[in-house]
């Protein structure tokens, strides 16, 4: 009895990736539909029929690059090629990575890291760039690889794969694929897979109501249907995150502290009920700098459960930004309820303030936040799923010119952190006062 191909796990589209053996392939594939797990399969196969063969994977950051290795794993196992050893390189438990390798017995290796110029120049190895349109700077990093990936001397002829969903225009993951898609004489292999083209070719997923999870037609055109609708940017690069990051600031705080008065505390809330997590970020104004003191996190939560845990610290701080879109409309009139509703307009001074994530909202939060980040105001935790979620966040401007901020959803991940560090800076903004007496805006 024949014993079935691992390339068996592939759906029709996936395997039709992992057969093409031309030498440059770039892909535009909708989210959801398995690119690192197909990049993966490549991979580890070459890794196991070639000895000393190298690959490597830019991702878009640290999550992105473990669940790439991740994937590689899973390869590994099916086709039954004993991995030899695993590095994680890191500075330290909860520094960024610098990359994580597996090493194969027949000298085989294959490494992920989060991408940026200055770790993509000097490779020399087949290389994979997943989600290529979001990596940060994505110009200066092909610039850094393209002369060691094109040059046959270092090791012999490289494989070049660039996989993403679309990012809008502007970038270059965009002008490489309408410089060869459709083109006959175009250098690259190019593969489009909607949503829709993944269903109809095996993959189970429930295309509607993945639509009506995501509510945001704009984000479902580009993420799902391959859309270039706009132009995007990291808003907060992983540097300039790292220049704020402090090992006394932190993500969890003792019951001890909530009973102590400590008069300048401010606190942002996004609420979520099921698919996000809730976020509860409090900040503690010291001078001119506010320090992150708490991140509480509350996933699949019951309303009253996360009232329960929320009372005690309300009551501990000066004031209070909350999500009030969707669900978090209930919870915000309960609080408003509770402890009065901050809207100075309508001569309204309690500690609650109420704010819809409008357009005009996002462009005021989180341009603000990221001149405290660059003027150092502000201290933050040294935790990977913080500052991934700070790294999530995008600067968008549509075709016409409209400029917003929105997050990807990725890896069950909407930057919820991020958006309750961004209420928490409001709070403090609008709540507090420098040691110059003067309000903060």
């Amino acid at each position: 009895m024949n014993t079935p191909s691992p390339k068996s796990l592939l759906l029709p589209y996936q395997l039709d990736w992992v057969n093409n053996k031309r030498r440059f392939k770039i892909g535009m594939w909708s989210r959801q539909t398995g690119k690192d797990f197909s990049c993966a399969a490549e991979a580890v196969e070459d890794c196991m029929r070639t000895p000393q063969a190298k690959w490597t994977i830019l991702a878009t950051g640290e999550r992105q690059a473990l669940e790439s290795v991740d994937q590689a794993k899973i390869w590994a196992e099916a086709y039954r090629f004993a991995i030899d050893d695993y590095i994680e390189d890191r500075d330290s438990s909860e520094a960024l990575i610098k990359s994580a390798e597996i090493i194969w017995g027949n000298g085989s290796r294959l490494r992920a890291l989060p991408a940026n110029p200055a770790t993509a120049r000097g490779l020399s190895t087949n290389l994979i760039l997943t989600e290529f349109a979001f990596h940060e700077k994505p110009a200066d990093i092909w610039r850094a690889i393209y002369g060691s990936i094109t040059n046959p001397l270092r090791g012999g002829e490289k494989k070049l794969r660039i996989i993403s969903t679309p990012n809008g225009r502007g970038n270059k993951f965009a002008d490489l694929w309408f410089a060869n898609y459709e083109n006959l004489n175009g250098t690259y292999s190019c593969q489009k897979v909607t949503i829709h083209d993944a269903v109809r070719l095996g993959l189970r997923i429930n295309i509607e109501e993945l639509r009506a999870g995501l509510g945001d037609p704009e984000g479902w055109a580009q993420e799902f249907e391959c859309e270039f609708i706009d132009s995007m940017a990291v808003l907060l690069p992983y540097e300039l995150i790292a220049t704020c990051e402090h090992p006394e600031a932190s993500m969890a705080v003792s019951t001890e502290f909530w009973e102590t008065q400590r008069p300048q505390l401010f606190m942002g809330i996004d609420f979520g009920r099921k698919k996000n997590l809730s976020v509860a970020f409090t900040g503690e104004a010291l001078g001119d700098v506010l320090w992150q003191r708490e991140c509480l996190e509350m996933l699949n939560t019951s309303t009253p459960d996360q009232v329960e845990r929320l009372i005690p610290r309300i009551r501990k701080v000066q004031r209070v930004c909350l999500d009030y879109t969707g669900p978090g409309v209930g919870l915000g009139d309960y609080l408003v309820k509770e402890f009065g509703e901050y809207a100075p307009d309508r001569h309204l001074f309690g500690k609650i303030e109420l704010c819809n994530f409008s357009q005009q909202l996002l462009c005021d939060v989180f341009p603000k936040l990221r001149m405290d980040f660059e003027s150092k105001r502000l201290r933050v935790a040294v935790d990977r799923n913080l500052r991934e979620d700070l790294h999530a966040m995008q600067r968008s401007m549509t075709p016409g010119g409209k400029i917003t901020y929105k997050a990807p959803f990725q890896d069950g991940c909407h930057a919820d952190r991020a958006y309750g560090a961004a209420l928490c800076r409001r709070a403090w903004a609008f709540g507090g006062t420098s040691q110059y007496g003067a309000v903060l805006v």
